[in-house]
């Protein structure tokens, strides 16, 4: 007789012991990381489109302004301006403008975009008035969201 013996057979399962800890780390590492909406948009949106878009560098230098007709009745029927949660007259603007500078570094308030959205039917007198409000605000940088309309063109 020999003296070695054949192995008897080898069983190769995979543990899932730990399954259930790599399951709740990643949980946890996504529920961590992940940036929910600041605000809940209260305006109609639909985005005009453009030809020429330009993406921005850094978002956290960007506050958004939200224009359009409201969605619920009770706010009336004519558009209206959003600022974060709430609806803000264009008295209002320069003190918004300047509370979001103060929520930025010392070096980085005079960087701050303005991000207009407005609805593609939004009357171009009340952006007007944004955007006088916003050069006596100080904010002179303004940047006006669209949707690309190159894809559309290609196909």
């Amino acid at each position: 007789m020999s003296k070695f013996k054949k192995k008897a057979e080898v069983k190769q399962e995979i543990p899932t012991s730990s399954m259930p800890d790599v399951v709740f780390m990643l949980l946890f590492f996504f529920m961590v990381t992940t940036e929910m909406r600041k605000s809940s948009i209260e305006v109609k949106q639909q985005i005009p489109k453009a030809a020429q878009l330009r993406k921005l560098e850094r978002k956290t230098l960007v506050a958004n302004l939200y224009i359009g007709q409201p969605t619920k009745a009770e706010y009336g029927s004519e558009e209206r301006i959003q600022a974060n949660d709430v609806f803000i007259e264009t008295g209002d603007i320069i003190r918004w403008v300047n509370e979001e500078k103060s929520k930025l570094a010392e070096a980085e308030r005079e960087q701050i975009t303005i991000a207009i959205k407005g609805d593609k039917d939004a009357k171009r007198g009340i952006i007007a008035d944004v955007e006088t409000e916003l050069r006596k605000g100080n904010a002179r940088k303004v940047l006006y969201t669209a949707a690309d309309n190159s894809a559309e063109k290609k196909n």
